[in-house]
């Protein structure tokens, strides 16, 4: 979570609170604040404000039947039953009591039914969407993205959401995290993560297609604000193109594409940053490590 200032109370009256004072930061020679490398940016928003900050602390313990229940392995009510059937072992002694606290890590210390916690600080997926399901919890809507997850990883909390939608006739590369801030950092437009689209169409793309995406001038019906640039590259049928956008607008491909005269008869989303769906098949899902969490960020320019 982001790390927020803090301001300490003071003498001045009740409900008044006396700002801490601001560090005067040291000037460089010749005036030239140096900018973050690329690879330190992407690792800056990988791990956000808080992560960075905490990266090398160790992890804070927390009572056992929390940790059984944050992690979906049973409710909190159930964790005693749990841990008196001697499921839960901490530096290889059985836990004895729900309410002890540990600190679950990725090394051992901890094992819950034989094996190190899963994802115990933040878990983060990629699925092949297929068609025809949503990318939603009301089970109206017909079947969901998340009836293909885990059983265990649906009753974590926090909840793991999708990040983003895809809509039921769009297939494709779809993330998953219990990590709000992660999931805001991978969508807000300020932080210009590429998203791939690989699109079929019903006529010909137009010849000034590509440049009206990329001026950025790009005024959808009903909005009130331009389109950010994107990048359209059409093969040679001018039939099939790839869209690359760094927004989430609704339908925003289908959109763009209506522009300028075109209808999307099929939409597979097939990037993430520089992340792709690799051999995942339609409904597979799987966990990302931190590497590849990486290459989601590559290519991003905050602005």
């Amino acid at each position: 979570m982001r790390a927020g200032a803090h301001a300490l109370p003071s003498a001045l009256g009740a409900g008044r609170v006396a700002p801490l004072p601001r560090r005067r930061s040291r000037p460089r020679p010749g005036g030239v604040v140096p900018a973050p490398s690329p690879a330190a940016r992407i690792t800056r928003a990988v791990k956000g404000s808080a992560g960075a900050a905490n990266a090398n602390a160790p992890p804070k313990p927390e009572r056992v039947d929390r940790l059984l229940s944050r992690l979906g392995y049973c409710t909190r009510a159930e964790a005693k039953r749990w841990v008196s059937a001697g499921r839960v072992v901490a530096n290889g002694e059985r836990v004895s009591r729900h309410d002890a606290k540990v600190a679950p890590v990725t090394t051992g210390e901890v094992l819950i039914d034989g094996e190190v916690p899963e994802a115990p600080d933040r878990l983060v997926a990629i699925m092949r969407k297929p068609l025809d399901v949503v990318c939603s919890h009301d089970p109206r809507e017909g079947p969901s993205v998340y009836d293909l997850l885990p059983e265990r990883w649906r009753r974590r909390n926090p909840s793991v959401e999708a990040i983003g939608r895809l809509d039921k006739d769009t297939s494709g590369l779809l993330l998953f995290t219990d990590d709000g801030d992660l999931s805001h950092r991978l969508t807000s437009p300020r932080k210009k993560v590429w998203k791939t689209y690989e699109v079929a169409l019903d006529a010909d793309v137009p010849e000034d297609a590509a440049e009206i995406f990329a001026a950025g001038a790009l005024l959808l019906r009903g909005e009130k604000r331009p389109c950010a640039p994107a990048r359209l590259t059409v093969d040679a049928g001018r039939r099939r193109a790839t869209l690359e956008i760094t927004e989430g607008r609704f339908h925003q491909v289908r959109r763009m594409m209506a522009s300028v005269g075109c209808v999307v008869t099929r939409l597979e989303r097939s990037r993430f940053g520089n992340l792709d769906l690799g051999a995942l098949e339609p409904g597979d899902v799987r966990r990302l490590d931190e590497k590849e969490l990486e290459r989601v960020f590559e290519g991003a320019e905050e602005g």
